[in-house]
């Protein structure tokens, strides 16, 4: 029930116009349907390599999906509290699990793994994913929602 509540709500939220005027052709689902999502490049949780290669640049009202890849090589988590309350997060997928949250602060990858977290972009400003108690600029992903 909260699940249709939510997808009720995301269905109804504005979406901005693009550029030529032109419709997105959504379709019946809203912009939750396929014509509507773009998937993001991994982030990769290893000691000492970097998170991502280049920041993201989202658009808001768009459908995101990502992967987080953990290696295991160390103990890592990732914090960002104020972009996962910028964005409506539909779902979390690890090992065949789906995990529908009302909301997140933080990640960590104990062992090695695989995440996958798909998204509505919804509040426009600039945001960051990063590995708690790191101060390097590799162990960071800058986020700009438009």
């Amino acid at each position: 029930m909260i699940r249709s509540l939510l997808c009720s709500l995301a269905c109804t939220l504005a979406v901005p116009a693009i550029a030529d005027g032109e419709d997105r052709g959504y379709g019946l689902a809203g912009i939750l349907s396929a014509s509507n999502k773009e998937d993001l490049p991994p982030i990769i949780l290893s000691a000492g390599e970097p998170l991502a290669q280049a920041q993201w640049e989202l658009r808001s009202g768009t459908y995101y999906e990502f992967e987080i890849q953990g290696d295991g090589s160390q103990e890592l988590a990732l914090v960002g509290p104020e972009f996962f309350r910028a964005i409506w997060i539909d779902e979390i997928v690890v090992e065949g699990l789906e995990i529908r949250p009302l909301g997140l602060d933080s990640i960590e990858f104990d062992e090695a793994g695989v995440m996958e977290i798909g998204f509505v972009a919804i509040k426009p400003g600039q945001y960051h994913l990063k590995v708690p108690g790191s101060t390097g600029d590799t162990q960071r992903l800058e986020i700009t929602i438009k």
